[in-house]
């Protein structure tokens, strides 16, 4: 699971993007989230998108 903040510190954008960004993923159900007092943790939907995502860097990294 993830926090905001180191999320916006590895990214180097700030806040506001992040969670807009965020927020767009869980439309679309690629992560899922869950409140803990003011903070918001989130986490893939499943294994299959981590998966997923791991195969799609592979693939680029074969072809460059």
């Amino acid at each position: 699971m993830l926090l905001l903040h180191p999320l916006v510190t590895a990214l180097g954008m700030n806040e506001s993007v992040v969670s807009h960004q965020l927020r767009t993923l869980r439309a679309i159900r690629l992560v899922n989230f869950h409140k803990q007092k003011r903070h918001v943790f989130y986490r893939l939907h499943d294994q299959h998108i981590l998966s997923f995502y791991q195969a799609v860097i592979e693939h680029l990294d074969e072809t460059a």
